[in-house]
């Protein structure tokens, strides 16, 4: 039997013991991941012994490992990264768990996990983990264990191919009872606030903010990248606006410039009138091919866009970078309004995440991405779907946006609608396709949808009938009776030929109607016209048969 000193076991069951890697684990913990994840594995550092030691012994990292008491042979390994803040805001990452294949289904994942707990737990606020979504095991394991779904991070992690990840959080000590109450937020980030806020036991006190305008565009300033002459100009402008942080991220400029360096992080500075007028920090990894924010200070709004504009393009043009995260302050609206029309969207929301002067804020962490997301192979469990859910379908609806500009001038419901109206209408829509004969939906079956044709035609069918009684076409709305009123479809909607439709929900529309009044008004007056003209061409239809 294994030998294993006292002082290093963290939990253990009849024939598992959970304790501290030591420096004699590393070929050991090598092998797990490479019977796991195979030769392919991008992250080569887990393959390198040195590397793996260098791990072991780092101040920021726990490293445990799960050892067969009869045995002794390491069967799994986990770590927790630690200081993950920038403020000293008491967060860690609780990384990759791994168990060896011959050794699952013994409960040795959900022992890891209690184990890191125990060992960190008196010094965190908060742990944050990043399960993969493409097999449901760590999250089930970090939900089992406390961790509350807060967000949806589409193709961040580089595997084999790119793969969605879910964000969970777990509060310990005080962290909850220092958060800052009502947080700004835009509404296109509700949603999202409003389900995390739910799942981490929080009353959902967020005011949404509707009419802070993004910071303004201009394209007067010259770009620089930080050298060690700039640096102390960047400090006193940094020193000059630290209450108004409006981005954060687990590094700041205080850090000192050699260690800025090695950590692979970069600033771009703005200049204007032949000064510093402000500057944007981020980290790059090139192997994931993520970038991260994590600092923008600023003497002229002018600049902010464009330094995040240049941020976008430098990542795009030298680092082929797929996926830009900005962890923006929940209570600076104008922050996120200004990523969201450079193409940022909301992917989580996460209470009290940093601690800023004597209170902990909430962000709301927003992501560009360049590259398709796709869910088809997640195997989400139904605690995570909610969030999940939310977030796939904002990148589904920037995906229509281009659709929609078209074809806006053939779309009847936008029609009085002015730029800003019809935007907030367009926000809500998801594409739907249906191919030729495809039914749209059914006769004598609810609905919860409005459908706004954009290609094609759809036939409309009555039972009993032998032939169509109606035909909607491009431009013209769909299904809005049945919605609108919450009676069940009185005909049927099949398409002809390939039919290209945005989706309005009905839960979404009446929240945008109880928002905005205004454009409730217009959108019932177009439903209702074209509604009265639909009719009007059934009647005609049912007389020239009659006549017939």
């Amino acid at each position: 039997m294994a030998v294993t000193s006292a002082d290093t076991c963290l939990t253990q069951s009849d024939d598992i013991n959970i304790r501290i890697a030591q420096e004699s684990d590393a070929g050991a913990i090598c092998e797990v991941f490479q019977a796991t994840y195979g030769k392919d594995y991008p992250y080569s550092q887990f393959y390198d012994i040195q590397q793996l030691k260098k791990l072991i012994y780092a101040d920021d990292t726990v490293v445990v490992v799960a050892e067969d008491l009869e045995t002794g042979q390491i069967l799994g390994t986990a770590s927790v990264l630690e200081e993950k803040g920038a403020h000293s805001d008491l967060v860690a990452e609780f990384g990759r768990l791994v168990v060896h294949p011959d050794a699952r289904h013994r409960g040795i994942g959900g022992l890891l996990m209690r184990g890191r707990l125990e060992h960190v737990r008196s010094r965190l606020h908060i742990g944050l983990v990043e399960a993969r979504v493409l097999h449901p095991y760590s999250s089930k394991i970090a939900i089992a264990n406390g961790f509350s779904p807060v967000g949806f991070l589409p193709s961040k992690l580089l595997v084999h191919q790119r793969e969605n990840l879910a964000l969970l959080v777990r509060y310990f000590g005080a962290a909850l009872s220092l958060r800052r109450n009502h947080p700004r937020i835009i509404p296109e980030a509700y949603e999202l606030a409003h389900l995390a806020m739910e799942n981490c036991g929080l009353d959902l006190d967020a005011i949404v903010d509707e009419q802070s305008a993004a910071y303004p565009a201009s394209e007067g300033f010259t770009l620089e990248e930080l050298t060690t002459e700039g640096y102390a100009a960047l400090l006193r402008i940094e020193r000059g606006r630290i209450r108004r942080r409006e981005i954060f991220g687990p590094m700041r400029l205080h850090y000192g410039f050699f260690k800025l360096q090695a950590k692979n992080s970069h600033y771009l500075l703005a200049i204007g009138g032949g000064r510093l007028v402000g500057a944007v920090g981020f980290t790059v990894d090139e192997e994931d091919r993520i970038a991260q924010v994590f600092e923008l200070i600023f003497l002229h709004n002018e600049c902010v866009s464009f330094l995040i504009n240049e941020l976008i393009r430098k990542c795009r043009k030298e680092w082929e970078i797929v996926f830009i995260e900005v962890d923006v302050s929940a209570y600076a609206p104008r922050m996120q309004r200004t990523l969201l029309e450079l193409g940022f969207l909301p992917v989580a929301y996460v209470p009290a995440h940093v601690f800023h002067h004597v209170e902990r804020l909430d962000i709301l962490k927003m992501v560009r991405l360049f590259t398709p997301m796709d869910a088809s192979s997640d195997r989400l469990i139904a605690d995570l779907r909610p969030v999940a859910d939310t977030v796939i379908r904002s990148f589904v609806k920037r995906d229509i946006q281009p659709r929609l500009r078209e074809t806006l001038d053939r779309i009847t419901i936008f029609s009085g609608l002015n730029q800003e109206q019809t935007g907030k209408v367009a926000s809500l829509c998801m594409l739907e396709r249906f191919e030729p004969g495809e039914s749209i939906y059914a006769e004598g079956k609810a609905s919860d949808k409005v459908y706004l044709i954009l290609e094609g035609a759809v036939e409309i069918l009555i039972r009993g009938s032998d032939s169509a009684v109606g035909r909607v076409g491009a431009g013209e709305c769909l299904g809005e009776v049945s919605t609108l009123s919450s009676l069940l479809h009185s005909a049927s909607a099949v398409a002809v030929g390939r039919v290209d439709a945005a989706v309005l929900i009905q839960d979404d529309l009446k929240r945008l109607i109880r928002r905005r009044p205004d454009i409730g008004v217009v959108l019932y007056k177009n439903l209702a016209i074209g509604l009265g003209r639909k009719l009007h061409r059934s009647d005609l239809a049912l007389l020239s048969k009659e006549s017939a």
